[in-house]
C-alpha cells in the first residue's frame, strides 16, 4: 500500500500551524477528528512535541493514516482511533480537538453528533478549533466557495458549506464560547472555541 497524499494539507498546513501553536500553545492532549491521510497529525506533532496529537477517523482511512505515523516515528501520535461521530467515542477527555475538513462532508445531523458529544470527550477548559471554508450570514465568502458548494451537493446531497452562525450555535450549546475566527488561505477559516 501506498501512502495517501492530499496535496491540500501540505498548502494549509503552515497557516494552521500558526493558529494552533497560539491556541494550543497550553494544551497537553490533542484529538484530531477525521485525521484523513495523517499528513496534518505528523507534521503538527512533530511542531508541537508537548502535545500528545491523537489521530482518528473512520477505519477505512486509519491503514493509510498508519503508513505515515509509521514513517515519521514520532513519541507524541499514539495509535490512530477508529472514530465514526455517531458511533463510539474514547472514553478519555482531551483538552484540545482539531478538525479540518470535515464539517462540509459530515451530514448536518452528524455536524450536530459531534459537537453533542464533545462535552463528554473534553476537559472543562478545553481548546476546539475547527478548519475549514464557511458561509456568514446565509452568504459565500467568495466566488470559489460558491462553486465548491455546488460542487460538493452534486458529489453527495449531504455536502455543503456550513453556517459560521449555525456552527458558532452547536459550540455554545456544547458549552464553547468563541474565542477567535481567523481568515486562512483560499478563502478558508479557522474558528476556535474554550470550553467553560
Amino acid at each position: 500500500m501506498e501512502k495517501p497524499n492530499a496535496p491540500s494539507c501540505d498548502r494549509n498546513r503552515e497557516p494552521i500551524l500558526a493558529v494552533l501553536r497560539e491556541h494550543f500553545a497550553g494544551r497537553r492532549d490533542a484529538l484530531e477528528i477525521g485525521s484523513g491521510t495523517g499528513q496534518h497529525a505528523v507534521y503538527f506533532a512533530a511542531a508541537m512535541p508537548w502535545l500528545s496529537w491523537q489521530c482518528s477517523d473512520r477505519v477505512e482511512n486509519l491503514p493509510g493514516m498508519q503508513l505515515w505515523l509509521d514513517e515519521a516515528g514520532l513519541p507524541n501520535t499514539p495509535a490512530p482511533l477508529q472514530l465514526d461521530v455517531g458511533g463510539a467515542w474514547p472514553a478519555h477527555r482531551y483538552d484540545a480537538v482539531f478538525s479540518a475538513n470535515t464539517l462540509h462532508i459530515m451530514s448536518w445531523p452528524e455536524v450536530e453528533t459531534l459537537f453533542a458529544r464533545l462535552a463528554d470527550a473534553t476537559t472543562g477548559d478545553a481548546v476546539l478549533a475547527i478548519y475549514g471554508p464557511f458561509n456568514y450570514g446565509g452568504h459565500y465568502s467568495s466566488d470559489s466557495n460558491a462553486i465548491f458548494d455546488q460542487w460538493l451537493k452534486a458529489r453527495g446531497a449531504h455536502m455543503a458549506i456550513r453556517d459560521a452562525e449555525a456552527v458558532n450555535a452547536l459550540a455554545a450549546r456544547a458549552g464553547f464560547h468563541a474565542v477567535a475566527d481567523i481568515a486562512m488561505p483560499a478563502n478558508n477559516r479557522c474558528l476556535v472555541w474554550r470550553r467553560g
